[in-house]
């Protein structure tokens, strides 16, 4: 493994972190330490860093801003790839945006809303990168990326550089061609957007964040909504009802303002977070034969 930070590093593809806490990168604030991140500076730095990560039978993970992540507490033996420097943003005529996989969904949002955009008004509140945006299909109010998404660029398994459109993405209820193609990589994406009003677009922006504000554990790092909500149905409600509103492990917590968030409120550690949410979906399970799905992703678990 030192040989291959090494050789990452004299090539030059790009920043190069070594033993980190993860716990910086991710809104759970929690997690073990990473052996490394690296951040490429381009596609070409991003292909030959692949290349050698594979040679060397490195295991590598996409990382983008760690909002629906659940890293262990136990250390990364591999190398974490941040698509930070994938931040550009451009127009596209009047009503198109061209935008990197490591730009911020919420400034991305918010900026569009400055212009009289409307369409991305649902995302100003996900905490997540553009590029992890387009896996997850990150979504609310009734609206999602899969609505406003026309095409993305990707980085095959083969390392090549092709365009897919909306229709191939597959865009369903948090889910995507990429979260079913893991060895794809989102390098950019082209939103399309409507001409709007944009005080009428910020004010619905404003509302919303008041709203979230009231609702939600805002306060305390978290990864959102926990379980995706069943048809005809929400999680939250579930949870509290099963009795689990407010459940303490360690210094996680059920959240007692919005049961589908758990809560880091003091010093938690994965496995707190990890047993909460395993706690809630069985009780569930057993109580409702309800199978609820973990947005989630848990990594490094094994």
């Amino acid at each position: 493994m030192n040989d291959t930070i090494e050789k990452i590093k004299k090539l030059n593809l790009g920043k190069v972190e070594e033993k980190v806490s993860l716990k910086k990168y991710t809104t759970y604030c929690v997690g073990g330490i990473a052996r490394a991140i690296v951040y490429p500076k381009n596609t070409t730095a991003l292909v030959r860093l692949l290349k050698i990560l594979r040679g060397d039978n490195i295991p590598f993970k996409i990382l983008g801003n760690g909002s629906n992540l659940l890293f262990s507490d136990k250390p990364y033996e591999g190398v974490l790839i941040k698509l930070s420097e994938f931040n550009t943003m451009k127009y596209i005529g009047k009503k198109k945006v061209r935008v990197g996989a490591g730009y911020s969904l919420i400034k991305l949002s918010l900026q569009t809303a400055k212009k009289g955009l409307t369409g991305l008004e649902f995302a100003s509140g996900i905490p997540g990168s553009v590029g992890g945006a387009v896996f997850m299909n990150a979504g609310a109010y009734k609206s999602d990326m899969g609505y406003v998404v026309q095409s993305v660029k990707v980085l095959t398994p083969e390392l090549k550089v092709i365009t897919l459109v909306n229709k191939e993405m597959d865009f369903h209820y948090r889910s995507s061609f990429l979260q079913s193609h893991p060895g794809f990589i989102c390098l950019e994406a082209v939103i399309q957007l409507e001409i709007g009003k944009k005080d009428a677009i910020e004010e619905i922006i404003r509302e919303r964040r008041a709203r979230r504000m009231e609702s939600q554990p805002l306060e305390y790092p978290s990864a959102g909504s926990v379980f995706r909500n069943p048809t005809d149905n929400f999680a939250g409600k579930l949870i509290e009802d099963v009795g689990l509103k407010g459940f303490q492990k360690g210094g996680a917590m059920v959240s007692d303002k919005h049961a589908n968030f758990i809560i880091n409120y003091k010093n938690a550690t994965s496995s707190d977070i990890k047993y909460l949410i395993d706690m809630c979906h069985d009780k569930v399970l057993d109580e409702y034969g309800i199978d609820m799905k973990i947005e989630q992703e848990f990594v490094n678990w094994e």
